[in-house]
């Protein structure tokens, strides 16, 4: 039934909007600012859920197996070829919901946006759903550990490395923000499902390496070792730093391997996100040289 007032939310016509359940014309409904509310860590994290939004996000998502509860696309942005995702999403259970641009230009989280906006289940990050020792991430895992980042951005772009370069993980350790920021979702292009991920404090994060047999390499610019001078062909957990405090000394004192990248203008430190892409696929290179890897295979 739709609501009264100015409050919009009706069934639609079976032909209009293509497989959409419902249409959603007023930024004042309910749902809507529920939908605001999630970008919030503390309803995402009460809800169990959190934000995706961009088609290509979404399809990545969907590619996955993440089951997509609701979706609500804006007819007047989506491209004509996009909205065969509102069908797909809709065969594999979830809500579709069409919006108009007042409500789509209020729940949308990012610039140019394209239309595109779903509420998946919250991103799965203990360190117990981590398998190794011949588990899913492989018997020679490469890890990536980003110890007290604070940026969502930089997260998101460690992910889109992690991924590209066939990673076995990424654990935030001591996390300033979680793993369902839709601004980590964003900057990952969706990685974030496709890439197994953790989050703990860094004693448990050691822990977890310890009892796994994964060798440290810490990054840090005053190594003297080199980063192309280290052997990151068996199972490594890479770790990185906040780039104005760098890893702490729980990290540096517990490491195998001090390295730094090698730097030669008057810039003290790079983006971490940059590092961890340089050091990860200083990892690539060597697998590959060794022949463990070949072109197309994952550094697993």
């Amino acid at each position: 039934m739709p609501l009264p007032g100015p409050v919009s939310m009706a069934r639609m016509p079976a032909d209009r909007r293509g497989p959409a359940e419902l249409e959603i014309t007023s930024p004042a409904n309910p749902r809507i600012k529920q939908l605001v509310a999630l970008r919030r860590r503390r309803s995402r994290d009460q809800a169990g859920v959190t934000l995706v939004e961009g088609q290509a996000e979404i399809e990545l998502a969907l590619a996955a197996g993440v089951r997509v509860q609701a979706i609500y696309f804006c007819p007047a942005l989506a491209s004509e070829d996009s909205l065969p995702l509102a069908a797909i999403a809709g065969e594999r259970g979830a809500e579709v919901v069409a919006v108009s641009r007042a409500v789509f230009d209020k729940i949308s989280y990012r610039e140019g946006p394209d239309g595109w906006l779903a509420v998946v289940p919250a991103v799965v990050s203990s360190l117990d759903s981590l398998k190794l020792d011949g588990g899913k991430l492989g018997p020679r895992p490469l890890v990536l550990v980003c110890a007290g980042l604070e940026k969502p951005g930089n997260l998101g772009a460690i992910l889109r490395t992690a991924d590209a370069a066939g990673i076995a993980a990424v654990i935030a350790a001591d996390p300033v923000t979680d793993w369902g920021n839709p601004n980590v979702v964003r900057a990952s292009k969706g990685a974030v499902f496709s890439v197994p991920v953790a989050s703990a404090t860094s004693a448990q994060a050691l822990d977890w390496i310890a009892v796994h047999g994964l060798r440290i390499v810490a990054a840090t610019p005053d190594a003297t070792q080199l980063i192309t001078g280290a052997d990151l062909t068996g199972p490594t957990a890479i770790a990185v730093g906040a780039e104005q405090t760098g890893l702490s000394s729980e990290w540096l004192e517990r490491a195998d391997e001090v390295v730094r990248i090698p730097m030669f203008g008057k810039a003290d430190s790079l983006n971490v996100s940059t590092s961890a892409a340089i050091i990860a696929y200083e990892a690539v290179r060597q697998r590959m040289q060794a022949g463990d890897v070949g072109s197309d295979q994952p550094v697993l």
